[in-house]
C-alpha cells in the first residue's frame, strides 16, 4: 500500500531511534542503515493506518531483522581475516543514540561493544533495549515473542556478562585528551617505561584490518608487550610511510565515549584507537584500520571540528 505523508513522517520521525538499536545490535553503521531501510520497506508495505503503535511495530520488526542479521554475521566472522572489532563512532555521531544516563553512554561504549559479540543474539537484543533505551520488558517481550519473565532472566545474565569486565571509568572530552596527550607522550619517547607506568598489568592491544591493512591476527598482551608494541608502533620509518602512502597527522578525539586516536592522511581517517581507560590505567587499546569500517569516520571528520594534530607527522 502507498503510504501518506503522515506515514513517512512517523517513520523519519522513529529513524534516528532505529538506527541506534541497530548499530547497538550489529557494530556496523553500514549494516544499521540497511536494517533501517528494510523496515521501511516493511513499512510501506504494511498497512500503516492499522498499526496502533506505530514505534513499537517497527522496533520489533527492525529488532527481528537485526537477529537474523547477527545469526548470519557470525558465520561470516569465522572466515574473518583477524581480529573483528566494531566500528568506531567519532564524537556527535547521531547513530550514538541516547546519552542522557551512564547506561545509556557506556551501553554504546567501544569496550561493551567488543563484549556485547560475545552474547547471544537475543541477550544482545533484551540489554541493548532494555539499557540503552529503557524498554520495559512487557514490550522486549513483545518484540522478541518472549515471557516477561524469560526478557527479565536474559537481561541479567547480559547484565553480569557486560560487568565482568574491568569497571569501566567515565571520563569526559576534555579528560579524554589529556589521556591521549599524556600516552602519545609516552608513546613518542622512545622509551617502554613511561607507557608501562599507564597500563594496566593485564593490558591488551587488539588491531582489525580486515586483511586489507596489516595488523596481528593475535593481540598483544601484558603492559610490556602492549608497551612495546607503541614504542614501536610510533617509531618513524620508511616503511610505514610507504604502506600508509604517506605521514599521517594524530588527533584527539572520543570514539562510543571513551578516548580515541585518529590518524588521518590527506583528509581520509586511516586509522581509530580506542582506548579503554580503568582507575588502574589504560586497560586495552582497539585499533580499527579496516577501511571499509572507517568510512563514516571519515564522512565525520570532515564535518566536525577536530582541532589541531597533536602530531602533526607521526611517522
Amino acid at each position: 500500500m502507498a503510504l501518506t505523508m503522515s506515514d513517512v513522517d512517523r517513520f523519519e520521525a522513529s529513524r534516528p531511534r532505529l538506527e541506534a538499536i541497530a548499530y547497538r545490535l550489529l557494530g556496523s553503521s553500514s549494516e544499521a542503515e540497511d536494517a533501517v531501510q528494510e523496515t521501511f520497506l516493511r513499512w510501506q508495505a504494511a498497512d500503516a493506518g492499522r498499526v496502533d503503535v506505530p514505534e513499537a511495530w517497527l522496533t520489533k520488526v527492525l529488532t527481528n531483522l537485526c537477529l537474523n542479521q547477527l545469526t548470519s554475521a557470525r558465520a561470516r566472522r569465522e572466515t574473518y581475516v583477524g581480529q573483528w572489532l566494531p566500528e568506531p563512532l567519532l564524537a556527535g555521531d547521531p547513530m550514538l543514540g541516547p546519552a542522557d544516563t551512564a547506561e545509556q553512554r557506556e551501553s554504546v561504549s567501544y569496550a561493551v561493544l567488543v563484549v556485547l559479540e560475545r552474547l547471544s543474539p537475543n541477550e544482545r537484543a533484551v540489554y541493548v533495549l532494555r539499557e540503552a533505551f529503557d524498554y520495559p520488558h512487557r514490550e522486549i517481550a513483545e518484540i522478541l515473542d518472549l515471557t516477561e519473565a524469560a526478557s527479565q532472566q536474559i537481561f541479567h545474565r547480559a547484565k553480569k556478562h557486560v560487568a565482568a569486565g574491568k569497571p569501566r571509568t567515565e571520563v569526559d572530552e576534555a579528560a579524554a585528551r589529556r589521556i591521549v596527550e599524556e600516552f602519545l607522550a609516552a608513546a613518542t619517547s622512545g622509551r617502554t617505561e613511561p607507557l608501562v607506568q599507564l597500563l594496566t598489568q593485564d593490558a591488551v592491544s587488539i588491531g582489525d584490518g580486515g586483511g586489507k591493512v596489516p595488523a596481528r591476527a593475535k593481540a598483544f598482551e601484558g603492559a610490556l608487550a602492549v608497551a612495546k608494541f607503541m614504542r614501536g608502533l610510533f617509531k618513524p620509518s620508511e616503511a610505514k610511510r610507504a604502506l600508509a602512502g604517506g605521514s599521517p597527522a594524530v588527533y584527539a578525539t572520543t570514539a562510543n565515549g571513551e578516548p580515541a586516536v585518529v590518524a588521518v592522511l590527506d583528509g581520509r581517517v586511516i586509522g581509530v584507537m580506542c582506548l579503554e581507560v580503568t582507575a588502574e590505567g589504560i586497560a586495552a587499546f582497539r585499533n580499527q584500520v579496516n577501511p571499509d569500517k572507517l568510512e563514516r569516520a571519515t564522512e565525520r571528520w570532515a564535518a566536525m571540528d577536530h582541532g589541531e594534530p597533536l602530531l602533526p607527522n607521526a611517522f
